[in-house]
């Protein structure tokens, strides 16, 4: 017969403690699931996002959803929408940089940096990746590298967005000192895919 103190009561029924010991780790475990892969992004689940933003049905994509309320303005609801794409159909290039122009246009120039360099990362010639990077670092004074970026989105483009060489002759200028930053003509322009533009404003 065991001792007494290898046992623990729970309503009637013994267990061996040495069992106890072993298997709350693995009951834990199984709460906890699969260890998650740190994609640089915030964890969308569980998120409470709204199947509808602004109006727009859920049937509508995502991505769509968000490229209509950044063209009016409604950059925080946009960010809401994409993340909503993200969750439903996974992070892609085109989430990536959307995600960046909303984070760019609320001002969080960081968050837009790292994930515009993350899309570009995997895509080395997405120019409105490449555009919206010159965008934040002319934004955070960075005239140089912005003029770098710029040019090669300008040469991958063949120069036909005027976005794109209206923002290169910016950060040549501001290289200069031959403009103001601080003044709101002075912005840069953000660009989508597909060509069309957003446009940027002070974020809040």
């Amino acid at each position: 017969m065991l001792a007494p103190e290898w046992f623990s009561k729970t309503k009637g029924a013994q267990v061996p403690r040495k069992c106890l010991l072993i298997l709350a780790p693995l009951a834990l475990s199984a709460c906890l699931g699969p260890p998650r892969l740190d994609t640089g992004f915030p964890d969308l689940t569980g998120l409470n996002i709204p199947d509808t933003v602004n109006g727009y049905d859920e049937g509508i994509d995502g991505l769509i959803v968000g490229d209509r309320l950044m063209a009016n303005g409604e950059y925080e609801l946009a960010l809401r929408a994409y993340y909503r794409a993200a969750a439903e159909e996974g992070l892609n290039i085109d989430l990536v940089t959307a995600i960046g122009a909303a984070n760019l246009a609320l001002g969080r120039l960081g968050q837009a940096e790292d994930q515009f360099r993350r899309a570009i990362a995997t895509q080395p010639d997405f120019v409105p990746a490449l555009n919206n990077l010159g965008a934040t670092l002319i934004e955070r004074g960075e005239y140089g590298e912005a003029r770098r970026i710029l040019e090669q989105a300008f040469a991958l483009d063949s120069g036909s967005s005027e976005t794109i060489r209206n923002n290169l002759r910016l950060a040549i200028a501001l290289m200069e000192n031959q403009v103001y930053p601080e003044d709101e003509q002075n912005r840069p322009g953000l660009i989508r895919r597909g060509g069309g533009v957003y446009t940027l404003t002070a974020g809040g």
